[in-house]
Parts: C-alpha cells; sequence; structure tokens
C-alpha cells in the first residue's frame, strides 16, 4: 500500500479546507464565469455592465459608457444612483466594500433597491474583482467622489473620498461630469494573467453585445470608446424605439409581409412583456426571447405564452369572420409562425432559470400574464388591420397545405426507411457498429470522392454517404420541397432521427457527422448548404456538438522519400522551410521537391485519404457550434435568402479576407 495515502482513521477537521473572503472564486474561476478563455473574460465585463443596465432598467440611469484602455484594462461608467459607501449594519464595513469583497452581496434579493435585475447570484461585481489584478471602484454620492482600490479582490486601502465632484470634474479624461449626473458609479479592472488564457478583449463581440442590450432597454445611451488602437474609436448605441427598432434590425436582410411592427406592452407589481413582432416572407420562424435581458435561447415559459397566444388570436379571428372555407382546417401553431420575427422581452421579479446552462425561463405565472397580454393585443392589431391581416392569413393557410403535403412526404420516407432496413438507402455504405457513440457518419460529394472514402474507411465505425452534386438550398424551399429531393431524403433517412416535428435526437443513430468537401468553391458550396439544411431543420444536432467539418490537406509535398501533408499555405511555407533548412548546401534541392495542390478528394488514393482525413489518430476536424443563434441566423438568410443585394454587400466587405479562390 502506498504509504503517502492516509487511511480513514487519520482523517479529521485538520483536513478540511476553509476558502475564505474570495478565495473560491480564484481557486475554482469556472464555476462562475463558465471559463478561462474568451468566453470568461468578456463575462468580466457583462457582470459589471448588469449592474449599470439593472440601474437603467429601473429608471435611475440613462447612460453608459464602456472604454478598453490600451494597457488591457476596462472601465464600465454609469450615471445611476451609485453604489452605497455608508457602513453596512452586518459586515461592519462600507458597502462599497461590501459589493466589490463578499460574495453573494448585493442589492438585488430583497426587491427594494431592484424590482428586477439581470444578476442571478449577486456574485457579479465581487467576480470580477476577484478575478482582476488591479481593480479601481469608484462612486458620486452626496456630493463627493469616494473609491476604493483592490488587487486581485484584496482592499488596498480603505474606502475614502477623494473630493468634491467640483473638484474632480478636470482630473480626469472620462469622468461622471461627463455624463451629466451628479452621482454615478465608475469600475475600472485589469483581468489577471495568472487566470486568463486570454486577455483581449473582442471589439466586435463587444459592440454585438452591447447593440443586443441597448435595443432592449430603450431610452438608454451606452457608448463603447477603444483607446487600443492609433486612432480611437467610439461607438454609440440608442434606440428610442427599443423592440421594434430591434425586429426592424432583424428584418433588414429579409422581405416583409408588411410594413407595420405589432408592439404589445403590459406589467403589473411583478412582471412586464414586451413584444415586436412581425411577418416576413421567410419559410422559417425567428423568434429571440430574453428574460431581464438575459438572452433564453432555449425559451421558456414566455416563448410558450407567446406561441399559444398567437395561434389562439388568429384562429379566433378567422372564426369570427367566417374565413374558413370547406375542407380547412384551424390553423396550426407551425402555421402561424412560418416566416415570424419577434423578440419577447419579459422583467420578472423573481426568474427561475432552468436547463444545464441556465437559458429558459422556468416561471409558470409568467405563461398565461403573456399569453393574455399578446392575445389582447394581436386580436386588437388583427381587428383593427384588416389588410395586413389578410396577407397573414393566406400566408399560414398557405403553409398548412404545404405541411400536409411534408407530413405525407415524411411518411414515405420513414416508411421506406423501416422497409428497407439498416442498409439503406442505397448508396450508404454503413458501418458494422450499431451504437452511435462510437459511429461516424461522413458525408462525401460525388461518386469518386465517395469510391475513395469507401475503400478508405474503417468499417468497424465509419459510415460513407455520397451524395450527387449540390443538394437543395432549403433557405428558400418549404418542408414538403425539401423532402421531395432525393439526396435529402437519403440523408434523413441514413441520421434515422426524423425531421419537423417527428425530429427525435436519440434515434441520431451517429454521433460524429462529417461533412467532407473538396478544397474549391464547389465544395464550400456544398458545405455552406448542408449547414443550413442541419441549422434550419436539425439544429439540436449542432447544438448536441455531433456535426463536424473535415479538413483534407491543400498540397502533398515530396522531398526524397519523404511526404509531408499541409493543411493551409501557412502550413504549406512552415514545411517547405524546414525542408530548405534540414537539406542547406544541398544544391538540387528544388529538383528532390515536389509539389501537389490537391483539388478534390477523388485526387487522393484510399491510403492518403485515410492517413491524412479520415484516421482519428491523424486527420483534423472542426467541430460546427451555434455560439449566437441571432448572428448564425443572420448570416445564413444573407448568404442563402431570397434577397441578392445583402449577399453582393456582405461579398464586397469580405472579399479582401479571401487568401485563395479557386476561379
Amino acid at each position: 500500500m502506498n504509504k503517502n495515502i492516509q487511511s480513514s482513521s487519520e482523517y479529521n477537521a485538520e483536513h478540511i479546507t476553509v476558502l475564505s473572503g474570495l478565495e473560491p472564486v480564484r481557486k475554482r474561476p469556472g464555476m462562475y464565469i463558465g471559463s478561462t478563455g474568451a468566453s470568461g473574460l468578456h463575462h468580466l465585463l457583462w457582470e459589471v455592465l448588469d449592474n449599470a443596465i439593472d440601474e437603467a432598467m429601473a429608471g435611475f440611469c440613462n447612460e453608459i459608457w464602456i472604454i478598453l484602455h490600451k494597457d488591457g484594462s476596462v472601465t464600465v461608467i454609469d450615471n445611476g444612483r451609485g453604489i452605497p459607501v455608508d457602513i453596512h449594519p452586518q459586515t461592519k464595513k462600507s458597502a462599497l466594500e461590501t459589493v466589490m469583497c463578499v460574495l453573494h452581496a448585493g442589492g438585488k434579493f430583497d426587491g427594494l433597491a431592484y424590482k428586477v435585475s439581470g444578476g442571478l447570484h449577486g456574485v457579479g461585481v465581487s467576480v470580477v474583482n476577484a478575478l482582476s489584478s488591479f481593480t479601481r471602484a469608484e462612486v458620486a454620492r452626496d456630493g463627493k467622489i469616494w473609491f476604493q482600490e483592490y488587487s486581485r479582490g484584496t482592499p488596498q486601502n480603505s474606502v475614502a473620498a477623494i473630493g468634491s465632484i467640483e473638484e474632480y470634474r478636470d482630473k480626469e479624461k472620462y469622468s461622471f461630469p461627463l455624463l451629466g449626473s451628479s452621482t454615478g458609479t465608475k469600475i475600472t479592472f485589469k483581468p489577471d494573467s495568472d487566470i486568463f488564457e486570454v486577455l483581449d478583449f473582442n471589439l466586435n463581440t463587444i459592440i454585438d453585445h452591447i447593440r443586443e442590450q441597448a435595443y432592449l432597454t430603450k431610452g438608454v445611451k451606452i457608448k463603447i470608446i477603444d483607446e487600443r488602437p492609433e486612432l480611437e474609436l467610439v461607438y454609440t448605441f440608442y434606440f428610442e424605439g427599443g423592440v421594434v427598432s430591434y425586429v426592424k434590425h432583424l428584418l433588414r436582410n429579409k422581405e416583409p409581409l408588411f410594413e407595420k411592427i405589432i408592439y404589445i406592452n403590459k406589467k403589473n407589481q411583478d412582471h412586464e412583456v414586451e413584444v415586436a413582432f412581425t411577418y416576413s416572407d421567410s419559410f422559417t420562424e425567428h423568434i429571440f426571447t430574453f428574460a431581464n435581458n438575459i438572452n433564453t435561447p432555449e425559451g421558456g415559459s414566455h416563448l410558450t405564452g407567446f406561441k399559444v397566444a398567437i395561434t389562439r388570436a388568429l384562429n379566433d379571428y378567422i372564426k369570427k369572420m367566417n374565413l374558413l372555407k370547406g375542407g380547412d382546417e384551424a390553423l396550426s401553431g407551425d402555421d402561424v409562425r412560418e416566416g415570424i420575427v419577434a423578440i419577447i422581452s419579459c422583467k420578472v421579479k423573481n426568474p427561475q432559470f432552468e436547463g444545464q446552462t441556465k437559458q429558459k425561463l422556468g416561471n409558470p405565472e409568467v405563461k398565461p400574464f403573456v399569453e393574455e397580454a399578446v392575445v389582447s393585443g394581436f386580436s386588437r392589431f388583427l381587428e383593427e388591420n384588416p389588410q395586413e391581416a389578410r396577407k397573414i392569413i393566406e400566408k399560414a393557410f398557405l403553409a398548412q397545405r404545404a405541411r400536409k403535403a411534408a407530413k405525407a412526404a415524411r411518411e414515405t420516407v420513414i416508411k421506406k426507411g423501416i422497409l428497407e432496413g439498416l442498409t439503406l438507402p442505397g448508396k450508404l455504405a454503413d458501418c458494422s457498429s450499431r451504437k452511435p457513440e462510437e459511429s461516424e457518419l461522413f458525408i462525401v460529394e460525388g461518386d469518386s470522392a465517395g469510391g475513395s472514402a469507401k475503400q478508405a474507411r474503417d468499417r468497424r465505425f465509419q459510415a460513407i454517404l455520397p451524395l450527387r452534386g449540390k443538394i437543395l438550398n432549403v433557405e428558400k424551399s418549404r418542408l414538403d420541397k425539401i423532402l421531395a429531393s432525393s439526396e435529402i431524403k437519403a440523408l434523413i433517412v441514413a441520421l434515422g432521427c426524423g425531421i419537423g416535428d417527428q425530429f427525435d435526437i436519440s434515434k441520431l443513430r451517429y454521433h460524429k457527422i462529417i461533412i467532407m468537401t473538396d478544397a474549391d468553391v464547389d465544395g464550400a458550396h456544398i458545405r455552406t448548404l448542408l449547414l443550413t439544411f442541419f441549422f434550419r431543420y436539425m439544429p439540436e444536432v449542432i447544438r448536441q456538438g455531433y456535426l463536424y467539418i473535415a479538413q483534407p490537406p491543400l498540397y502533398k509535398i515530396e522531398f526524397g522519400r519523404e511526404v509531408f501533408y499541409a493543411y493551409s499555405d501557412e502550413d504549406k511555407e512552415r514545411i517547405l522551410e524546414e525542408i530548405k533548412n534540414s537539406a542547406a548546401g544541398s544544391e538540387d534541392i528544388l529538383r528532390r521537391m515536389n509539389i501537389q495542390r490537391y483539388k478534390g478528394l477523388g485526387e487522393m488514393n484510399p491510403q492518403q485519404l485515410w492517413e491524412t482525413t479520415m484516421n482519428p489518430e491523424n486527420r483534423v476536424l472542426l467541430q460546427v457550434s451555434i455560439q449566437d443563434a441571432q448572428k448564425a441566423d443572420e448570416i445564413f438568410t444573407i448568404l442563402m435568402g431570397n434577397e441578392v443585394f445583402p449577399r453582393k454587400k456582405f461579398i464586397q466587405t469580405h472579399a479582401t479576407k479571401v487568401r485563395n479562390l479557386d476561379i
């Protein structure tokens, strides 16, 4: 027995480690901010920003500044009430020090300082303090400027006044008087390099987040100042229209069904809901939900209430106006939501978030509250706008007919699958394993690449499905047309998990679905078409981490008897440099080197394809993820939708970033 291992009898009180103050945060930062990578770094900023947004939601703040400094630190200023600085009765220290240094301390628990807030646990700014090498808090209150500094969560001085607001006016470039207020809070922090793998804040990530927050908090002006470039960058966001402006933003790459946007607002003592929605000519729904300004991508009770309400209101209107013809059925939720573009924003006094990632609102009382508000508001809109009502109803009935056709087509696909068994479709070369967790499906373009891949694969766990040509662009098609496509039908049957309302992720036959296309323009197009299909009709496959993109090599480099594979131009240059260095002084180095540029997978023999692209020991796979569903939705609409101008503009904007273009 290892002598270093103590027996259970020696386990006593002295073996229990007690972490005090903010030590637990530094010990296990991932528990508080998710990761120590880029997402965790930005989470620090969101936590400080949330406090300012909470002041704005409470009606005490109308301007927020975010300043990115050259030294890697960040400042957030708001013109809210300012964190209290008087002595806290429980901690016997200044309330400012208590908020900055004590976990679960804040003004969001008793419901008095804030009726609603974005912060869930009251750990926000103290966690930021703990994970920063330097933090400085400044508060404008009672005619004075108060401050305290910290290092890794430890106060470096007592809370003290550094002068009156008037004396302070000219001391700093960015200070409270510039915000036109006599109160406010200013937090400056520098993330700790001992904690974070990444220290560089991404401006685009911040802009996207701030734009969203500005839409959801109408009337608040949020300014971003980036001092890092040689020429200082300033961005200002202010949306008087709030969620209505947000819907207009989402519509900019779509063709609206009509000009008007439906806006509904209702509040009581505990809840408030703001809803803005309209319809586009799209075949998919675009609904984004928020609770206390927190994105809830998994929906929840507010989304359920909205869905029930619009279906009920539209069917009630149709019945009232006697618009049902012989053979017509009441519209389903899917029929009513086709083409809808909606923002649902709830403010909840005591939010309950569910799900593994806390991205779903669970408060049951929110559903009837939202439902009642939307039924009333939407019904009134339909009554007052008969022309718009007619367009919505016509689109919904067209969607209903397509849904019925799709159902018949889907049943045919499923029956075909059952009759032909697990070897279907005929072009599928299946693997012998029946365990999804160890099975892989390679989706390849063309019979040539398919034949090479079938010879290269490990039959035990790798299946090959060759697709002929470019599959249908699902962004421009309804489900009934999609299911008429033989290539997509083969893909659905091979995956085994169904589609539409019969989709069941538990029946997916492969837990690695790998898109393997040529490294040229056609290959990229086919890859984009497949990604569009999965994003629109099987997003859960992406969310579960089952979708991948293979990275075949671009070059084969032979030098003497040695063979190297390069997966990018940078990779090629690195290999060539290494060869030149290793063969320094050799006069015939160029004659002994052969560089082959692969145009397609079919150019590789099975052994090469296995070694470079399919062998789990050597291959490079890119896992597809949906980090920002709204951004992804927007990109797919631009690239694959009906509108030409947004696509042209996107190509012109990003053309300079393309290094190699095969024409």
